[in-house]
């Protein structure tokens, strides 16, 4: 009989076996499961409400649930969205239904990967929530605000994970070594290296621990190749349609804003090899040049159309080099957002002035009654005067000149920034002459 259990319990993994069995043992969660944190006072006080555990893979959220639940005497039904459908989500509710009202026992369902559920799936957890029939505990990966309902999000706290760091790999690490019974038989770097390629995932470094164990002979000490061996290749966690996606994306964009060429050339580099289509990267490069760096630098808008055409023509990977040529003119060019700024402030204003009409100096007259209701009357042709400038009003008769684009002291806006500041400088002079 113990020998049965013994061979029970060397079949299973090692991250199963080393399941935290109280919110105290949860590494790198601190900021949830510390003393006066969220998810620690739930516990004392008893209070279970329903909440979102938002975070990468492998930080902790199945454990979190199941403790939640483990220690507060509720029934654990556990779902995951991918498998699950209308049929599985009405027999849990049913089963939580008549277990509330038979054995008077509260059930906390936890649904991975919860976003996986569309919009009406999402609305049928809505009335059994509210009613406490069920506590709801989803957990996923993607960014709760973009992939859950409203009206869900409004009756769960969202809490956020933390991707473990290697401090706390080096706890699993040993717990994982105290557990087996021997030193994971590998040296420094192959040790540091694990931690690294982990990226964030517990569940992965124990189980890559596991097999580091299964591989190794009698006192051989494996090192970074020979782990490397092991490993192969682990793709990056990005996935081309969700949070990892548009954080990388961001990661470009502010690189680049930040005129940081060697962090927006590795933001670049992250999203090429994680498989992300060259033309997006491309098209966002150009909607860069002419939001952020626009007339700072009237090249880069040239530059940029010009490298997403070399790209079409060469294709990848040769093409690959004109997104990384154009990730650099961009990050090293010289930034200015005036013209993004007017265009907002200019939309703002159309809006609120509505229907007014152009004044009637600067209107055609390409009728008898429209000359005669004074259209095109005193209008100025300004490349007949001197100096090209008539100072005229443009605006609408009944409204206040408004200062819409507003230049910065940078690159070439500098210059036309002189060119405004000259026109302003004229049309002052002509407002006082006709003063006089």
């Amino acid at each position: 009989m113990e020998d049965t259990l013994f061979s029970a319990q060397l079949k299973r993994p090692l991250a199963d076996r080393l399941r935290p069995q109280n919110l105290n043992e949860v590494v790198g969660q601190e900021q949830l499961t510390g003393d006066n944190a969220p998810l620690k006072r739930m516990l004392e006080t008893g209070k279970i409400t329903s909440f979102i555990l938002w975070g990468p893979p492998g930080c902790g959220k199945t454990t979190i649930a199941r403790l939640m639940a483990e220690h507060t005497n509720l029934y654990f039904e556990q779902i995951s969205a991918v498998f699950s459908g209308v049929a599985d989500l009405k027999r849990v509710f049913q089963y939580a239904i008549e277990r509330r009202s038979n054995q008077g026992k509260g059930t906390l369902l936890f649904v991975d990967e919860i976003h996986r559920f569309n919009k009406s799936q999402q609305d049928g957890f809505l009335p059994y929530v509210e009613d406490g029939t069920v506590i709801l505990v989803g957990a996923t990966t993607e960014n709760p605000s973009f992939e859950l309902n409203a009206a869900l999000l409004s009756r769960c706290q969202v809490f956020v994970l933390n991707r473990l760091n290697e401090d706390d790999f080096e706890i699993l690490l040993s717990r994982a070594e105290k557990e087996i019974g021997q030193k994971l038989p590998i040296d420094d770097e192959a040790r540091t290296f694990l931690k690294q390629i982990a990226d964030g995932d517990g569940r992965y470094i124990l189980n890559l621990a596991e097999s580091i164990w299964a591989y190794a002979k009698q006192g051989e000490i494996f090192n970074k190749e020979n782990v490397m061996n092991i490993v192969r290749s682990r793709a990056p966690v990005y996935d081309k349609g969700r949070d990892g996606h548009y954080n990388l994306i961001s990661a470009v964009h502010k690189s680049l804003r930040g005129s940081d060429v060697d962090a927006a050339l590795y933001w670049v580099a992250r999203m090429l090899i994680s498989g992300e289509d060259p033309r997006y990267i491309l098209r966002r490069l150009v909607r860069f040049a002419i939001e952020d760096v626009s007339l700072a630098d009237p090249n880069a808008i040239v530059e940029a159309i010009a490298l997403a055409e070399t790209y079409e023509r060469l294709g990848s990977p040769e093409g690959d080099l004109a997104v990384m040529q154009l990730t650099a003119y961009l990050a090293t060019a010289p930034k200015s957002a005036a013209v993004y700024k007017a265009m907002d402030k200019a939309y703002g204003l159309a809006k609120k002035t509505g229907s007014l009409m152009p004044p009637k100096h600067i209107l055609n007259a390409p009728t008898k009654l429209m000359k005669n209701l004074g259209y095109h009357e005193g209008y100025i042709y300004d490349q007949d005067l001197k100096d090209g400038f008539s100072g005229q009003n443009y605006f609408p008769d009944t409204m206040e000149r408004v200062k819409i684009y507003e230049p910065v002291e940078r690159g070439f806006e500098r210059e036309i920034k002189k060119r405004i500041d000259y026109f302003d400088n004229l049309r002052k002079q002509k407002q006082e002459r006709q003063k006089k």
